[in-house]
């Protein structure tokens, strides 16, 4: 599980490494959870610096069966619509308690890019 808080320039780092992960060992199961800025990633029309748009990668991403997870806690906090989101991101009510939940629950590594 990658845990993302921090914004754009995190999420770059991040998705490099779930593909590299995902290269290294292709039935790994891997989730991303975002909460605080580490959602902005998610967000329709997101772009990284050199403004390459975030939806492609992640719609690659899902179909090597990656799952996104954005915390609503987040959504409400920063009056962000929840329509917003890309659709392959899952709202879960909070980011940290699903990190929390995947490492304790259910035996995921916790990884920070």
């Amino acid at each position: 599980m990658y845990h993302l808080t921090e914004g754009i320039e995190e999420a770059v780092r991040a998705l490099r490494n779930v593909r590299n992960h995902l290269d290294a060992d292709p039935t790994a199961r891997i989730v991303v959870v975002a909460n605080g800025a580490g959602i902005d990633f998610l967000l329709d029309g997101a772009m990284d610096k050199n403004g390459n748009p975030f939806d492609a990668i992640v719609q690659d991403l899902v179909t090597r069966h990656v799952e996104f997870r954005a915390c609503r806690n987040t959504l409400v906090t920063r009056s962000i619509d929840p329509s917003k989101l890309l659709p392959e991101a899952t709202l879960v009510q909070s980011g940290v308690a699903e990190a929390a939940r995947l490492q304790a629950r259910e035996g995921f590594a916790y990884l920070r890019p």
